[in-house]
């Protein structure tokens, strides 16, 4: 499915730079076009003045004709001086209210195009130049690139966000199929050991390693307890949520190395209730506390800082491991990412699905550096 995706960005960007080259290219080429057409428009115009002002004009219909066909050129004449004493296609009303509106317009039309030169035939001195800027459909053939650029653009973001979202849903559908084929598989053996406890009890069996084995086998049934959920709607609880880390926190410590210290800090609370969902939420701190015994390598310190405020819980799981690399702080939640030589590398993308899809939370890495350890953050809202 990544290959799919990858293979249609490719062949979209492909696309996108091919109509978008296209109409860059056909559009200069009729910009080019218009504007060579506009500037002989403006010396027709030029022309058609200069033939009125002749005495010997007897038939001014064409010169006027010409004149009115010009309604869209924005002009400006300036004399000898360079004062303006002429103009064609501007907003009156804006020449009325704006006194500066003139001198603001002529110098925009000067940085458009070069005027069009008449000097007086019968007083050299004499010269009026015709300052002209754009068209509105010059400048609209202009900024059509834009326009289609912006269109492509947004038709690649479309189609990309619907891929991903396909690719996502359909990853869901595939790590809730495993989590519950795998609490199917277990459910048979978990449910037999069940009665072989049982019948232990009965014969008065060694009770030393009876109770130890019935623990191992309530731990079983609660892995596929977990895995069963995966996928489904859980019962979200109202649950003490410092009494559910200390249990977590308790257990992981019991099997842990005796070089690993284990603290946890509530601020001097002992009570601080959230809608969770018991089992799941353990399976979230287990994970990151086992994460963080990975990264620590038999030794240091594991810290468990809950804090409350108005609008959220926060718990915060530092250890002093190895760190996280700046290039796999991004990858760290990818399904199949690890760098452990063990393991699905499926614990933290689990972890970060179950506290943002069932719980509406978020788990993110709030801070790591190579040498020192790695602090992830859990934020329950309110």
């Amino acid at each position: 499915m990544f290959r799919q995706i990858l293979t249609w960005r490719t062949l979209l960007a492909v696309i996108a730079i091919f109509i978008v080259s296209g109409t860059i290219f056909y559009s200069s080429y009729l910009a080019q076009k218009i504007e060579r057409e506009e500037k002989q428009k403006v010396r027709e115009w030029v022309e058609a003045n200069k033939f009125l002002l002749k005495p010997t004009n007897t038939d001014p219909s064409l010169s006027f004709l010409i004149i009115q066909d010009n309604d869209d050129i924005p002009i400006i004449v300036t004399n000898e001086k360079d004062e303006i004493i002429d103009n064609k296609n501007l907003d009156s009303l804006k020449i009325i209210s704006d006194k500066a509106y003139l001198k603001k317009t002529l110098r925009n039309l000067k940085s458009e195009n070069e005027p069009i030169v008449w000097t007086d035939p019968l007083d050299s001195v004499k010269v009026n130049r015709y300052y002209y800027g754009h068209s509105r459909l010059l400048t609209e053939v202009r900024y059509y690139p834009l326009v289609q650029l912006f269109i492509v653009g947004l038709f690649i973001i479309v189609t990309l966000t619907a891929l991903r979202s396909s690719y996502r849903s359909t990853q869901n559908q595939v790590w809730a199929g495993m989590a519950k084929e795998t609490a199917h598989q277990l459910g048979t053996p978990v449910s037999s050991l069940e009665g072989w406890v049982e019948i232990l009890k009965e014969s008065h069996a060694n009770e030393t390693f009876v109770p130890e084995l019935e623990k191992d086998v309530t731990r079983l049934r609660l892995v596929s307890d977990r895995f069963g959920k995966i996928g489904s709607t859980p019962q979200l609880e109202e649950k003490n949520v410092i009494e559910q880390i200390q249990q977590v926190v308790e257990y992981v410590r019991k099997r842990a190395s005796g070089k690993v210290i284990f603290k946890v800090n509530t601020h001097d609370l002992t009570y601080l209730p959230a809608k969770i969902s018991g089992p799941l939420f353990d399976w979230v701190i287990e994970n990151l506390l086992k994460n963080a015994l990975d990264a620590m390598e038999g030794k240091g310190t594991i810290s468990v800082d809950i804090a409350d405020n108005a609008k959220a819980i926060m718990i915060d799981v530092t250890d002093t491991g190895r760190g996280i690399s700046k290039q796999n702080i991004s990858k760290v939640f990818r399904p199949g990412f690890t760098t452990k030589k063990r393991g699905w590398g499926l614990g933290l993308s689990l972890s970060k699905r179950i506290i943002e899809q069932y719980h509406q939370g978020s788990l993110f890495v709030k801070h790591s550096e190579i040498g020192k350890g790695t602090t992830f953050r859990i934020v329950l809202e309110k």
